[in-house]
């Protein structure tokens, strides 16, 4: 299994409420040596969590104790830039099984989706909506339903439905990445190709 199942995620959430947040905000490019996913997460955000002497941002999210979760909220335009999957790497390192903005770059999407991490397009009004809501009450929690395709702000019961790939969806709630779709076909092929042989 490439990772852990994806069906409902209920969690408190993370607001980063910033537009166009790039690749290489979400993991700088000195960092992309390593070609194991583990150890990203220490380093994601790095310019915009620590100071050039290693020392926390005191007024980045991330370092405020208050904000916790399963859940990144992210402004519109998330994942743009380098194609690199150590961007989504890095975000499921550190602890994320969602994303959720009103529009992801495509490339992000796909690396985030092929490593057990849910991006949930919403649309500008419900996720203001969502970052009022964490405002009002750092411990507000959302809850995401794969199966159901829904996200919902749990304290006022407001929800909006969200689009996904079945495919995709299929290999998010069976912890499948590509190659774990195809060995759990294996019977299938081979019964397909020595039907083919005769």
């Amino acid at each position: 299994m490439a990772y852990d199942k994806f069906t409902v995620v209920k969690s408190t959430a993370v607001p980063l409420p910033i537009e166009n947040i790039d690749t290489d905000q979400i993991i700088p490019a000195r960092f992309l040596k390593a070609t194991k996913r583990e150890g990203f997460g220490d380093n994601l955000f790095r310019d915009w969590r620590y100071n050039n002497d290693n020392t926390p941002k005191q007024d980045f999210v991330l370092n405020n104790p208050i904000y916790s979760g399963k859940i990144l909220v992210g402004g519109t335009n998330f994942g743009s830039g380098s194609s690199r999957e150590h961007a989504a790497w890095a975000i499921y390192d550190y602890g994320f099984r969602a994303v959720v903005s009103s529009f992801f770059a495509d490339i992000f999407k796909g690396n985030a989706i092929n490593i057990g991490i849910l991006p949930v397009q919403v649309t500008p009004a419900f996720l203001e909506k969502i970052f009022t809501a964490i405002e009002a009450d750092p411990k507000a929690e959302i809850e995401i339903d794969l199966p159901a395709q829904t996200i919902t702000i749990v304290a006022s019961d407001e929800s909006e439905s969200f689009d996904i790939n079945g495919y995709k969806k299929h290999n998010l709630l069976n912890g499948f990445d590509d190659i774990d779709y195809l060995q759990a076909m294996k019977e299938e092929i081979l019964t397909f190709a020595e039907a083919k042989a005769v």
